[in-house]
């Protein structure tokens, strides 16, 4: 099954209205709405345009300037990746260069990847593909190198059963991954991976379905999630993401605890456990 997404931009400045009350922008309440949110007429007075230019903006029938949509993402309230992300799909901020769909990890990660004993890391292609690992990561996510090629997905592996019990705030962390997801639909617009993987998630998990149609974006690249190990038992861990110089597409993402807290005597624990197990093995996908 197919599905294409021919009008992005409108999609997601409905999906956005939709979120505000009148009273949060400083309108009344007025009369009850037929739909949520606010209505095209309120969003195209607030940013000094016609209702018409609005709807046709919506519809996507125009295309609208730089300063026109700076004024519409003032009205809507977007954050910072929400504002780029208008700009990026009106075609205002310069599109990355198209790229291969198979990527294969830098060589200088994978080494990185095996000095590092005492933390979690992997590295991140396109689309949250899981290109390549260190022992500890697998004993802390799942051995990667057990599934098929196709599903070392990361978004795959989040909306998997053993996510859902492993990650103690499994919706926050859910959402999350839709919406970088959602990111980088912008970014590669088009891509068959990509529409793909979406398709495969959308037929197989409801909430994954229902969270992509709300169209929010992320590029947040640090976070605290708690974990509820199976083997070292509550873990709350800071990941921090970095993108790799000679490929912006490859991000090694690491797992850290502070040093003395009980989740870092958690993760040598672990680190101790997988030496003694010689179960998950480092790897990578290429």
């Amino acid at each position: 099954m197919t599905r294409s997404a021919p009008n992005e931009l409108g999609d997601f400045l409905k999906a956005r209205r939709a979120e505000l009350s009148p009273r949060s922008v400083g309108l009344p309440d007025g009369a009850v709405r037929r739909v949520p949110g606010l209505r095209r007429d309120e969003v195209a007075m607030l940013a000094a345009i016609s209702t018409d230019y609005y709807t046709r903006l919506e519809q996507g029938r125009i295309q609208a300037s730089e300063p026109v949509l700076h004024a519409i993402a003032r009205v809507l309230d977007l954050d910072e990746d929400q504002h780029a992300y208008v700009l990026e799909l009106a075609g205002k901020e310069p599109a990355r260069p198209r790229h291969q769909e198979v990527q294969t990890v830098q060589p200088q990660l994978r080494r990185l990847l095996d000095d590092l004993t005492s933390i979690p890391a992997m590295v991140l292609g396109r689309f949250t593909d899981v290109l390549a690992w260190n022992p500890l990561a697998a004993a802390l996510l799942g051995d990667f190198g057990l599934l098929p090629e196709g599903d070392r997905n990361y978004a795959k592996m989040v909306f998997s059963d053993r996510m859902k019990n492993l990650y103690a705030d499994w919706e926050s962390a859910a959402r999350t991954t839709v919406a970088k997801l959602r990111t980088e639909a912008a970014h590669n617009a088009g891509s068959p991976r990509l529409t793909a993987l979406v398709n495969e998630l959308s037929d197989l998990d409801p909430d994954f379905r229902r969270w992509w149609t709300t169209h929010h974006v992320a590029a947040h690249s640090v976070g605290t999630r708690t974990l509820n190990h199976p083997i070292a038992g509550t873990l709350v861990l800071e990941w921090d993401t970095l993108t790799a110089a000679t490929d912006p597409d490859q991000q090694l993402v690491l797992w850290t605890a502070a040093s003395g807290t009980p989740s870092h005597e958690g993760l040598r624990f672990l680190a101790s456990w997988a030496d003694r197990s010689h179960e998950p093995s480092s790897g990578s996908a290429n």
